[in-house]
């Protein structure tokens, strides 16, 4: 092995441990959900993008024993060749209905999506333009292509506006965002973003991997919570968080448009298809979550319970309405303590410091799901106000 990389990795690592900032991985023992046993002890889940509470229910995992008994495991292969089966065409069709588009085609992950729809649709000819606080998904996708790169302000559409003036003479330009944002929870003001975009003849790009399932009226994004489902071109987002947890990913849009990633993306011609199981329990989980719509409404329950609680405890929590709520803490060091102790109180979330986020705003971040229940939160609010009196010197006069 050689000796200078050795030498070179463990100076990083040493650096990133003194500087608290060392991400430690939990084991889990058992399946995911607000209940899980991690290195041998029994913890409430706050971390997991588990929105609507179905990962690891038994009713997915009946959906995919089903699904391995049709069509098998995995096809040991790319999708031209012979990784298509039906199921992945009738989940193509289910996820393009759901989302209003003509078509779609799927990817094993949503990070692979990012990376086909830059890549085969941008030249050197062509600008793209995207928000500052972007998944870096996104941000590695641009990266790959060819195209002009600017970047606006977090969620500034007076410096998109900018943007797009500067990039007029431009053969194709994109507009790029997440629907939320993944370290805030904020959501994206998509209607601004659309009549910009369509004001100055550029297309829309949104990735709307923390909002496909639950946002929305019935659910179908950062799209429709704004109305703008009909006016936002190309919607990539995850099979990975609301909508069962597992992986897989998908491109929404034209069917010209569809048409060409199939033909030219890479991250679909190099790469094996998505395993069946994932795609038959994935159509499971969009025809269950639309006959329970309960799971919306006790998700958005839970979320407004906690957040009220944890302003009244006195804890900076952004203002927002989503799920993620990031509880701020600004130094990475004592985000990450907090964090650890928080396992002494039963409670498993993950504090967020740099490079995840910039220096000086670290976090820890909580997720909220519909299978909470009141009292796995109220102890939750509990172990942060135990835990604030001993980092932030806050006291409980705020109750």
């Amino acid at each position: 092995m050689n000796q200078t990389l050795l030498v070179e990795a463990a100076r990083l690592l040493e650096e990133i441990r003194a500087a608290g900032l060392y991400k430690e991985q939990r084991h889990i023992e058992t399946r995911q959900g607000t209940n899980i046993v991690a290195d041998g002890k029994s913890l409430i889940n706050f971390c997991a993008n588990n929105y609507l509470g179905l990962s690891g229910s038994q009713e997915l995992v009946d959906a995919a024993k089903d699904v391995l008994d049709r069509y098998g495991y995995g096809l040991s292969s790319v999708r031209f060749i012979c990784g298509t089966q039906t199921i992945h065409k009738e989940l193509e069709k289910q996820m393009a209905a759901y989302l209003q588009k003509e078509d779609c085609i799927l990817f094993t992950s949503c990070w692979d999506a990012n990376e086909a729809v830059f890549a085969t649709l941008l030249t050197d000819q062509d600008a793209v333009i995207s928000d500052a606080l972007n998944h870096a998904s996104l941000i590695d996708g641009i990266r790959l292509c060819k195209a002009e790169r600017h970047v606006f302000q977090h969620m500034d559409m007076a410096d998109l506006e900018q943007k797009l003036k500067a990039t007029q003479g431009k053969r194709l330009r994109c507009v790029a965002t997440d629907g939320v944002f993944s370290m805030d929870g904020d959501i994206a003001p998509m209607k601004d973003i659309c009549d910009l975009a369509e004001r100055y003849n550029a297309f829309v790009v949104l990735d709307d991997s923390h909002a496909t399932g639950f946002l929305g009226p019935t659910g179908r994004g950062a799209a429709e919570h704004h109305g703008v489902l009909d006016k936002v071109d190309l919607i990539t987002t995850t099979f990975g968080k609301a909508l069962g947890g597992a992986n897989g990913g998908c491109v929404a849009g034209s069917k010209k448009v569809i048409e060409l990633l199939h033909q030219r993306a890479r991250t679909t011609l190099f790469t094996n298809s998505l395993p069946p199981v994932i795609a038959g329990v994935t159509l499971f989980v969009l025809s269950y979550s639309e006959s329970h719509p309960e799971l919306r409404e006790k998700l958005w329950q839970n979320t407004r319970y906690f957040r009220e609680k944890m302003a009244h405890a006195g804890f900076a929590v952004p203002v927002s309405e989503h799920p993620i709520v990031p509880i701020m803490i600004g130094d990475g060091k004592t985000a990450n303590d907090m964090a650890q102790d928080m396992l002494h109180e039963g409670i498993y979330v993950i504090g967020f410091s740099y490079p995840v986020v910039p220096m000086g705003k670290a976090r820890i971040r909580v997720q909220i799901s519909a299978a909470h229940t009141p009292e796995q939160i109220d102890q939750l609010v509990d172990a942060f106000e135990k835990l604030g009196k001993k980092y932030l010197n806050m006291s409980n006069s705020s109750r």
